[in-house]
């Protein structure tokens, strides 16, 4: 093996250890804001996602129709996840009224 990807493997399984004790600290209880914890997690997992498609997937060296049909991959995946979001935000949904979440159209009757 490369001495490049073990530095990268031993690069991943330090940002591993770095998850796990990110899970046991509570970010927002030492920091101003919100969602500290999560913002964290989403930024080491980020990392590492690109530490592997550039080195272990060898987009770092490959040709440029390679990488092109990576980051079309991403980005259609980033599509869905924005129209998902989207959807999930603009329903109608007290949580006193329906709890799935769904409108409701029709008025229950009173007598």
């Amino acid at each position: 093996m490369s001495r490049s990807l073990l530095v990268i493997f031993a690069t991943l399984l330090c940002l591993l250890a770095l998850t796990v004790a990110a899970a046991f600290v509570d970010f927002d209880r030492y920091l101003p804001g919100h969602n500290w914890g999560l913002r964290i997690a989403l930024s080491i997992a980020i990392a590492k996602a690109l530490l592997i498609a550039l080195y272990f997937m060898h987009l770092k060296r490959d040709s440029r129709v390679t990488v092109a049909f990576a980051v079309a991959g991403v980005l259609w995946l980033a599509i869905f996840t924005v129209l998902t979001v989207a959807d999930y935000a603009t329903r109608n949904h007290p949580p006193e009224l329906n709890f799935k979440g769904e409108p409701r159209y029709l008025q229950a009757s009173t007598r």
